[in-house]
This record gives structure tokens, sequence and C-alpha cells, in this order.
């Protein structure tokens, strides 16, 4: 699943290329995508709208228009969004689900494998709402602090790494990141969350907004379907000191890095460091 190093490059590639312009022509190719309302209806309500702005909040990526709608999309496990310059020739793929057709000629396509990813339209006053029920605060932004992430892993007994998973801790982390930041925060991803020390949050605040940062840079990590809206791939896979390791020596001690599962998710991380 994209996670938000790989929606923020996402949000970051594909922003110059849509802010400004109108949008031509909407086709959304499963009704999957858009239910329970009609594509078709949907589709109308977006032709003729101009995109002002493109943000990211959590793993969701936003699409202001100019009229005050938004559309919201939420990738989930597979999707991606490519952009195709007009007049670019590309062979036609067997997982596009939808294809924006802006007024330069330009196109935004939607990819998704696994057919989990939303489209969502709504009016501006209804964004906030929408979010708020369902995301918690921005990990990278200066009011998220050591002291915040305390107060919502207070009191709680469900292991630190499905905490990390739960959207409603922070916005954003996924499984990669999560066991990235515990690797660096020294703690056992199996610890109760509601236990962890004032040093110990502080250190997982630390190496959380670290490891997003790093992906930021890297461009995203590139496992499987997930690539750059121009095709290309991310870096972080190259950076990952336990995530996918299993067996391999850990960068830090030399011990064998080891996989559970915590939380219905496969976990990655060191014995000896994360005791």
């Amino acid at each position: 699943m994209p996670e938000l190093p790989e929606v923020e490059t996402i949000r970051a590639r594909l922003a110059p290329h849509v802010t400004g312009r109108a949008i031509h022509r909407v086709e959304i190719l499963d009704s999957r995508l858009t239910r329970p309302h009609d594509p078709a209806a949907i589709a109308a309500a977006m032709t003729g709208e101009r995109i002002i702005a493109l943000e990211r909040r959590g793993k969701y990526l936003i699409f202001r228009f100019e009229t005050g709608f938004v559309l919201l999309i939420h990738l989930r496990m597979t999707g991606s969004l490519r952009y195709v310059p007009a007049g670019s020739m590309v062979d036609e793929e067997p997982h596009r689900r939808a294809v924006v057709t802006l007024d330069n000629g330009a196109e935004v396509a939607y990819h998704d494998v696994r057919r989990f990813g939303t489209w969502n339209l709504l009016e501006s006053p209804e964004l906030a709402p929408y979010l708020d029920a369902r995301i918690g605060s921005e990990p990278l932004a200066h009011s998220f602090t050591s002291r915040v992430l305390g107060s919502r892993l207070q009191h709680r007994r469900t292991p630190i790494k499905a905490a990390l998973l739960d959207q409603k801790t922070a916005a954003g982390i996924g499984n990669i990141y999560a066991d990235e930041a515990l690797w660096r925060a020294r703690i056992h991803p199996r610890r109760a969350a509601g236990e962890l020390g004032p040093n110990e949050l502080r250190a997982v605040h630390r190496s959380v907004r670290h490891a997003l940062q790093v992906g930021i840079a890297r461009q995203g990590a590139t496992l499987r379907d997930y690539r750059t809206p121009d095709g290309a791939s991310g870096g972080m896979q190259r950076e990952f000191r336990v995530y996918g390791r299993e067996g391999e020596p850990c960068s830090r001690c030399g011990t064998p890095i080891e996989k559970i599962r915590v939380g219905g998710r496969g976990t990655w991380f060191c014995p000896r460091c994360q005791r």
C-alpha cells in the first residue's frame, strides 16, 4: 500500500502538471471506484472543473476545484496515477480504471490492480469532517509533538506497531515506515503502546518523522505496483534497515533480522536491538 512518502511523492510530481488546468473529459471505467455513487454522474460533475490545487492528507490525495468541490482519492493497496503528456503513445494497460483528460490534451490515468481504491467527490465544507472522522494528525506537522503522540497512546494495551498503523494515531504511517521507525527507536513491535516511557515516546516520535522524511527524500519505496506519475521508481527500498530483510544481518549489531506477525501484519525487527 502506498504510504505517506509514496503519496506525497505522487502529489509533488503530479501537481505542476495539473494545477491550473481544466478537466476536458472524464472516463470512469470501473464502477467500484465511486460506489455507491454513479460513476457517470461523478464523471459529469468533474467535467469542466478547473484544478486549483493538489494536496495530501495522510494517504489521501485531494484535488481542489475552482467551484469549491474536491475529489478525494485513496489509492489503497495498489492504486497509482500516471501522467501522460499530450501526444504521447502509451500501451493500453489492463488495470486502467479511470482517465482524466485535461484541456491541454494530457491525461491522468488511474491504475489499480486489486480495485480497492476510492474516488469521492465532496463539497469543500464536507472535507474536514470526513477526514477528521477517519484520520489523526499529520506526523510531520510541527503540532505533532511527542506529547501529542503520548496522549494518543496513553493507556493503550495494543502493541506499539499496531498503534502506529492506526490512522487515528497519526495519518499516513503504514507497515514499512512503522517497522523502520521502531528499529530506529530500538522498541520491540509488540511492546504495549501505553507502557512506553517519556524517553521512549520521544525516540518513537523522532524515528517516525525521520523514517518518513527519508522516504519522501527517496521518492517512496518501489516494491510491486508503486511508480511515480511519470513512471519512475522510488529508492527507499535501498534504505530499509529491517523491512523485508528476514535473515539478513542487522546493520547496527549484525544479528539476523526476524519476522513475526503483529496485529495481523508481517513485521520485521532486530531481536537484539529491539528487546
